[in-house]
């Protein structure tokens, strides 16, 4: 989570919702494009290396006159949540549909770039790979949420625009894009029955990172406006998809070989409140659909709208289909600075949210998001957030420090020093490592759904009920099932386990392979069963037309 299972493959999400991806800007990364660094001697120096570079990054790719699918190559990166990810999934199933190759980025004619606009190091990061990509000669199409709460930004001119509602559109775009032309496509599909649509239909085909994961995006925008976040002005106002459109989803993942759904959105708390619906009544007609030995996975919710919902959750969550896992972001342990982010809720309001399902919900995981050096927090609302971490020692904390995010309120706001800030950040880390969640689990016995490969790319990954890590040996034909593991270590962020079976009482998902065997055998059946009673039937009439006969002819003599 904040951890190892960093660079899991469909799991490098970061900051909204769920875990931390290995995309996330390093140190490094944020300086290696900037060659031109030099001592500002003189303000004109620094003038001519702009227009220097300005000049560098003019585009220099191929113009095709005439596109046929499949003589292209794209590359595909995304930065953000598991939103965006589902998003940049759904662009490139459509590309490799229609023809066109994915591929790696230096082979790649035209990259596609899928924007995070939570932190200023991700909008950096993107920023740079775009100067990088046209510095290269490749055509660029930018998306996500950084063009499309910004789309007036510089060094989003004369680029080709996917919306966060138009990725049904990305061939078109592509297309038009590696004809030399800009397109840009920023707005939102149109109201149906008077509501707004939550973006692309979620029958599109994909290309997914994780062939055993399914991420199903239930609902976009939000209903709040937090003072610091920048995700409302692309995302919008809540929009939620029809239950029956989630349920069908999850149905054709299930067909196509996946063993795990994650369910993802800015908040799946507020879901269907703006269409008569609710995250419970959703869930529980999800785990109609889920086969046996899958597993489901809630994503974040915000506090305020998961209160009334308290107790039918809790009842979800202790399906054994259902990880009992839940990610709810506090963000401060202090009422003052709540309110000055406009969060709607209270410090008591988020411990009733954690008390409630650690009391109902057995091994429940609650994951939570802090924000370090918010523009109003004191030293006594730092010691409230320091208290709050300690009372309930979060398995997984997401520890991030305050970006003025262009066009927020809490950008206008005065910012607390720099190095205050940091302080405050390393004494919460402190905190965060000064415990051992998992020290005492040795011994341990757990079943585990086994569905990624750790960072390392020396284990596969397993997941118990509670949404824990376990290591694995990479056994051979170990993922996508369910086996009995004993934990014979634990770290910090995961546990390691040693496998009980034998690989013939590995419990396996339903794969594609499978299931369509299985529909190719019945369908089989059924064509040799009308088969047999066609003949059945033609040869009954001809019984008859020959009995029929045969007594005229008796009467005739």
């Amino acid at each position: 989570m904040y951890h190892l299972g960093q660079d899991l493959p469909g799991n490098d999400v970061d900051d909204i919702e769920d875990l931390i991806s290995a995309d996330d800007v390093k140190p490094r990364e944020r300086y290696e494009n900037k060659k031109n660094v030099t001592v500002r001697a003189k303000k004109r120096t620094q003038i001519r290396l702009e227009s220097q570079e300005e000049e560098e990054y003019k585009p220099k790719s191929t113009i095709h006159e005439s596109v046929i699918p499949g003589t292209q190559k794209v590359f595909v990166k995304t930065w953000g949540c598991a939103h965006n990810n589902s998003d940049s999934e759904y662009m490139a199933g459509q590309l490799a549909a229609y023809g066109y190759r994915l591929s790696g980025k230096e082979e790649a004619d035209l990259w596609l770039l899928n924007s995070c606009t939570v932190k200023n190091p991700s909008e950096d990061t993107f920023r740079n790979e775009i100067k990088l990509g046209m510095r290269n000669g490749k055509h660029v199409v930018v998306a996500g949420c950084v063009p499309q709460g910004a789309p007036k930004s510089d060094y989003l001119n004369g680029l080709s625009v996917i919306g966060v509602q138009q990725i049904d559109r990305v061939v078109e775009v592509v297309e038009e894009t590696l004809k030399g032309n800009s397109v840009q496509l920023l707005q939102n599909k149109k109201k149906v029955h008077g509501r707004r649509v939550a973006g692309a239909p979620l029958s599109l085909p994909k290309v997914r990172k994780n062939q055993l994961i399914e991420i199903i995006s239930i609902n976009s925008g939000c209903l709040n406006q937090c003072t610091y976040c920048k995700t409302k002005h692309a995302r919008g106002d809540l929009a939620s998809y029809p239950p029956e459109e989630v349920v069908e989803r999850a149905r054709q993942s299930f067909a196509e070989g996946c063993c795990e759904i994650w369910l993802t959105s800015e908040d799946t708390g507020a879901y269907g409140r703006d269409i008569g619906s609710s995250l419970p009544e959703l869930l529980w007609q999800l785990v109609e659909v889920i086969p046996e030995h899958c597993m489901l996975r809630v994503g974040m919710t915000n506090p305020p709208y998961i209160l009334e919902h308290l107790e039918e959750v809790a009842k979800v969550l202790q399906h054994p289909r259902v990880y009992a896992f839940l990610h709810v972001p506090v963000q401060s342990g202090s009422d003052s600075v709540l309110g000055e982010m406009k969060r709607e809720y209270c410090r008591q309001d988020f411990e009733h949210v954690v008390d409630f399902l650690r009391e109902r919900v057995p091994g429940v995981t609650i994951a939570t998001d802090i924000i370090c050096g918010f523009p109003t927090e004191t030293e006594a609302d730092f010691e409230e957030t320091m208290t709050l971490c300690a009372k309930y020692r979060f398995p997984s904390l997401f520890i991030n420090q305050f970006f003025p995010r262009p066009g927020t309120p809490a950008a206008k706001m005065e910012r607390i020093p720099a190095n205050l800030v940091k302080k405050r950040t390393k004494r919460l880390t402190d905190l965060f490592y000064s415990y051992e969640p998992y020290a005492k689990r040795v011994g341990e016995i757990y079943t585990v759904l086994v569905t990624e490969v750790s960072h390392d790319k020396l284990h596969y990954v397993g997941h118990n009920k509670s949404y824990e890590q376990v290591l694995l040996p990479m056994r051979d034909n170990l993922l996508g099932t369910r086996v009995h593991v004993r934990i014979t270590s634990a770290s910090k962020f995961s546990m390691v386990g040693e496998i009980l079976d034998d690989e013939r009482d590995w419990t396996r998902c339903a794969n594609k392979k499978e299931v369509t065997n299985i529909q190719v055998q019945t369908r089989s059946r059924e064509r040799l069963i009308q088969r047999y009673l066609g003949i059945a039937l033609v040869v009954g009439s001809l019984a008859f037309l020959i009995q029929l006969v045969a007594r005229l002819l008796l009467q005739l003599q």
